[in-house]
């Protein structure tokens, strides 16, 4: 009496290749659960102070000398006070 159409052979191909599947899934689990960033990911991880988003924008050229230099005197308190 056979139990199913492949009988014992149709196991026999099948659960090595169950294993090593298995196996395979459970080392590529632990490498990407363990691999550090590469090169400089932590430094983009790092928000810019106001001083570098403003000295960012000048060098691009989003704004001018001018409004650079109130901006600049406004983040360090050195700038005019209205009142």
């Amino acid at each position: 009496m056979m139990y199913g159409s492949w009988g014992g052979w149709g196991w026999m191909v099948l659960m090595p290749l169950f294993w090593i599947a298995l196996v395979g899934l459970i080392v590529w689990a632990v490498v990407a659960a363990t691999r550090r960033p590469v090169g400089g990911a932590a430094e983009h991880q790092r928000r810019e102070t106001p001083r570098e988003i403003l000295d960012r924008r000048f060098a691009s050229g989003d704004i001018d000398a001018e409004a650079y230099t109130r901006a600049r005197d406004q983040l360090t308190g050195t700038g005019r006070q209205s009142s």
